[in-house]
């Protein structure tokens, strides 16, 4: 199973400001087009900014305290942000915090098209998404 860094997710209550602010000071750029199609009819309609460094990818979404509730989950990644991992198996992932006995959010495919997307907390509470991209089910 590979696990890579591939996002930051920062919530604000001013996507334009922060992004702008990134933009100018870090020569941000947006992610290429086309990679992310956003899903707004799950639980979350906020649009979102996709910002690369290159390398990294910056998402900086509006702040919505209400989308743990809207979505039955126990987790809310777009409180205060969350950084994220991408797995080329998820399956595998889910059944690791199985075995470890820790405790995730199954968001399953909600907010990207073809992201299948868990989040879980390391021990200080920070939220940490993975996900796998062109996730289909088994069957």
């Amino acid at each position: 199973m590979d696990l890579k860094l591939h996002h930051v997710n920062y919530s604000t209550k001013n996507v334009k400001a922060l992004s702008d602010f990134y933009k100018s000071l870090f020569n941000l750029t947006p992610a290429h087009a086309g990679a992310h199609t956003q899903i707004v009819s799950q639980g979350y309609d906020g649009q979102v900014e996709f910002l690369t460094d290159g390398t990294t990818e910056f998402h900086i979404a509006p702040q919505d305290l209400g989308v743990a509730f809207r979505t039955k989950q126990s987790l809310n990644p777009l409180d205060r942000g969350h950084i994220a991992f991408r797995t080329d198996d998820i399956e595998a992932f889910k059944t690791m915090l199985n075995e470890k006995g820790i405790q995730f959010a199954d968001y399953g495919v909600w907010a990207v098209g073809g992201w299948y997307q868990i989040f879980l907390q390391d021990p200080d509470g920070t939220i940490i998404e993975v996900h796998q991209v062109d996730y289909k089910e088994a069957g």
